[in-house]
């Protein structure tokens, strides 16, 4: 009787482990953008997502770059498409440790935020 008791709890703990590692996406490359593709684009989502949360330390225009490396400026939707992968890292997904803070993105945001770049940054 206990081992019929103990597989569902192993399989649930093992279903638990992988869904787990499905929402954590370390690097841009495991992050596969949609096979539809994606309605993001720099208009409707980047500008104002960089904007929001990365301009005030990553814009050429910063008075307080709060020691934002001098080569990652977000000024542009290029600028963008050439550090995605970096700005991924830190930003995107369950990446977190920029902004940052107080006023961080959402998760739904960040969820955006990786698939726009997942997808190239259009």
């Amino acid at each position: 009787m206990a081992t019929l008791f103990r597989f569902p709890v192993v399989a649930l703990l093992c279903l638990l482990g992988v869904s787990a590692c499905g929402l954590f996406y370390s690097e841009l490359d495991s992050y596969p953008c949609p096979p539809q593709g994606t309605t993001l684009r720099y208009g409707n989502f980047g500008a104002s997502f960089m904007g929001s949360h990365c301009q005030s330390c990553h814009g050429s225009q910063s008075i307080d770059r709060r020691g934002a490396p001098g080569e990652f400026i977000f000024d542009s939707v290029e600028q963008i498409q050439r550090h995605r992968a970096r700005i991924f890292v830190r930003s995107a997904a369950g990446n977190d440790s920029m902004p940052p803070g107080p006023d961080d993105p959402s998760e739904e945001d960040r969820t955006k935020l990786a698939e726009w770049l997942a997808c190239g940054a259009p």
